[in-house]
C-alpha cells in the first residue's frame, strides 16, 4: 500500500521480530527497505549484557547482520555509534 502510495522507502519494525517480513517485503518492494531496530530490543540487550548473560559486541553485530542479510537496504538503531 505504502509503495503505491509513493512512498520513497519502507520501513518494518521491530526489526529482529520481524525478519521473514524483512525479506517478503524486500522480495516486492521496487523502493528501499529500512528496518528500526526499536528502543525495546536494544534495552533488552543491554540489560542482558550488563548482567554477564551475553557478550554485548558479539549480539549487536550478529542482530545487524540478521538484519542486512534479511534484505535492509536501511538500518536504523540505537547501536548506531557503536557499530
Amino acid at each position: 500500500m505504502d509503495i503505491i502510495e509513493g512512498a520513497d522507502i519502507v520501513m518494518v519494525k521491530p526489526g529482529i521480530s520481524y525478519l521473514d517480513i524483512v525479506r517478503e517485503v524486500k522480495n516486492i518492494s521496487s523502493v528501499p527497505v529500512a528496518v528500526y531496530q526499536v528502543s525495546g530490543e536494544y534495552s533488552m540487550i543491554k540489560a542482558a549484557s550488563e548482567k554477564g548473560w551475553l557478550d554485548h559486541d558479539a549480539v549487536m553485530m550478529e542482530q545487524t547482520t540478521a538484519i542486512k542479510r534479511a534484505g535492509a537496504d536501511i538500518i536504523a538503531s540505537y547501536f548506531a555509534k557503536d557499530i
